[in-house]
This record gives structure tokens, sequence and C-alpha cells, in this order.
């Protein structure tokens, strides 16, 4: 009963599960990890895409993408966009899945909370100096390197056959935590459109105990710079016959 849309959908709900999961563990009131700061954030989201691809490789998605901008870009290097929009399709429902059991994980917390940035900020990312083209150009950047590199990875030239077996998520989880320690700062490096804009809906729909707005004025710059990052990427694995 295994298919690529479902490992998409239940390995990106995993993703945002773990990864948003562990923000609201660091950021929350009463919670065990309350304070533990960026490098555990950081550490938290490189093991949310490594369980997140295992998952979706078990569910049927050899592919593992999780990510919009993981798909366009190899969708731009390969000249092939069948797998674009039903990839898109289950990435987003998975976000809004796993942010809402973020929600559900942490319920009594929420009232514990009051500061309204700190529980949004357990859903999606808000820049720490708030300049439109900076923020874009963050994201850009950081999902340009997201993307070339895991290209890069599992090329052919690094290893005719690829990585060795169950290899593959925890190079990608390695790049992840590499990613949010060197270029997470300016944004929170969202670098992935699923996993900003799938639980900025969930926040925005849910009963949150004292939530404020969802931020939908900076929510474009998450989701355009993580495309055009991957569009980009895409386009140097073309010319550079990387594959």
């Amino acid at each position: 009963m295994t298919s690529p849309l479902l490992g998409e959908f239940l390995g990106t709900m995993v993703l945002v599960l773990l990864g948003d999961g562990v923000v609201a563990a660091v950021l929350l009131k009463r919670s065990k990890a309350e304070g533990g700061g960026w490098m555990v954030i950081t550490a938290g989201w490189g093991f949310a895409v490594m369980a997140g691809a295992f998952t979706a490789i078990a569910c049927g998605s050899s592919d593992a993408h999780l990510n919009p901008a993981l798909t366009l870009g190899f969708a731009v290097r390969d000249g092939n966009f069948a797998k674009f929009a039903p990839y898109l399709v289950a990435q987003m429902l998975g976000g809004i899945t796993g942010a809402a059991l973020v929600w559900l994980h942490y319920l009594p917390h929420w009232k514990e909370t009051p500061d309204v940035a700190a529980k949004l900020a357990c859903f999606c990312n808000a820049p720490a100096i708030r300049k439109f083209f900076p923020n874009l150009l963050s994201e850009i950047i950081a999902t340009f390197v997201l993307v070339f590199v895991i290209g890069a990875i599992f090329s052919k030239s690094v290893a005719a056959a690829g990585p060795a077996a169950g290899l593959g998520p925890y190079l990608a989880g390695s790049l992840v935590w590499g990613i949010g320690l060197s270029l997470g700062g300016p944004t929170g490096y969202a670098i992935n459109p699923a996993r900003d804009l799938g639980p900025r809906i969930a926040h925005a729909i849910l009963p949150i105990a004292g939530k404020g707005g969802s931020d939908w004025g900076y929510a474009p710059i998450p989701v355009i710079g993580p495309l055009l990052g991957g569009v980009a990427a895409g386009l140097l694995l073309r010319i550079l016959a990387i594959s």
C-alpha cells in the first residue's frame, strides 16, 4: 500500500513534527527543554530531516524530497516537471499535519506561554532583522546550498551507484544541520516552502491558546526564496551535468 505520494506526505509530516517539535521544546514555557538554545534547535532539525527521509523511503518515495524547492530544483536539472505538482500537494498536507501534531503534543504549554511570537516561531519562520531583499536573499542562498549539495552527494561523480544503502538520510540531515549553524541566523532557514507555509496555515486555523497573528506579510519570503534557490541550484546542476 506504499506509494511516492504517501511517502512524501508521511515523510514531511515526520520532518515537521520533529523539527517544529524541537522549536516548541526550546521556546514554550515549562517545557523541560526550555532555553535549550540554537544548537539544540539546529541539531533537532537535522535529525528531523533524517527521520523524515527514512520515513518517506520506507513508505514508497525513493526520492524523499520532503521539500517543494528540492523537487523543483531536480525537475529543472532533469527537465521533467511531472512530479512537482503532486509532490507539492503531498508535502504541504504533510507540513500541515505535522504542525497540528506539534500543537497536540504540547497542548498544555501554549496557555503557559504569553509570548505570541514564540508560539508562532514553533510553526514558521520570522527574520532576525526584517528587511525584504536581504531576507529573500538569505533564503535563496541557503536553499541553493541545500539543493546543490544534495545533488552533489547523490551524483554519479561522488559514487557511481549512489551512497551506501541507508546512508543518504544521514548525509542530508548533516547538511541541514550545517546549513542551520552557518546560514540560519538571519531568517531561521526555512529552505522549504512546505516546512513554513504548511505550519503557518496550521497556526492560522488551530485553536492555539493565546495566539497572535500568523504574520502573513512575511509569508511570501520563505516560499519564494526557497523556490528561487532551488531553481538556481537545478540550473547549475544541469549546466555542470551533475546527476
